[in-house]
């Protein structure tokens, strides 16, 4: 990473450059992925406090890091520190974002031959030795779809809505205005369950 020196640059020995260099050698592994290879350093004396200022273009963002002390090793190295966590933090946002977690598992299932490409893939299989159920699977987690537009309900009209044979309904009580859901239970009754 080529690093680019500006301000009060007769206080930056050789030594103290290749300490530099060195500590942004970690930083250096996930910025150049992406072709980006300069760091501007900036350091600013106001009084007795030597003020250092890291900038860095990283997935189209100006990345900076401050640090400021009475000396200007520690100032340097929590500049650094702070560049490193916004590094870490926007590549795995990145990285979060731009994953395609069912494509990569039905990859992953063509490649050991068990799904064809057009086939359903199943969100859970048996796991050996699993201490979840006894039963040797995962428990099966259902996720709110906040996407959906729904109208507040009242009791009754959940009732209507099981008769579909669901297990449970999850909805908003329109006479509390509070979260409710309603779980059937094994002799046919219900228990409801309001937040």
């Amino acid at each position: 990473m080529k690093l680019i020196y500006s301000g009060k640059t007769k206080e930056f020995t050789p030594a103290l450059e290749k300490k530099v260099t060195a500590k942004l050698a970690k930083l250096s592994k996930f910025i150049e992925q992406r072709g980006e290879r300069e760091a501007h350093v900036v350091h600013q004396v106001e009084r007795h406090l030597h003020k250092v200022v890291i900038e860095v273009n990283f997935y189209d963002h100006t990345l900076i890091g401050e640090g400021t002390d009475a000396e200007l090793d520690t100032a340097l190295r929590q500049a650094v520190e702070k560049l490193e966590t916004q590094t870490v933090k926007l590549r795995n946002r990145w990285r979060d974002t731009h994953r395609d977690a069912k494509g990569t598992r039905l990859a992953k299932e063509t490649r050991e031959g068990n799904v064809t490409p057009g086939e359903d893939v199943p969100l859970q299989k048996p796991v050996k030795n699993s201490k979840s159920n006894g039963a040797g699977t995962k428990p099966k987690i259902f996720r709110v779809d906040y996407e959906e537009d729904r109208k507040p309900m009242t009791l009754e009209e959940a009732v209507l809505e099981m008769e579909n044979d669901l297990p449970y309904v999850v909805y908003r009580d329109s006479d509390r205005n509070c979260l409710s859901v309603l779980v059937r239970r094994a002799d046919g009754n219900f228990d409801l369950i309001e937040s």
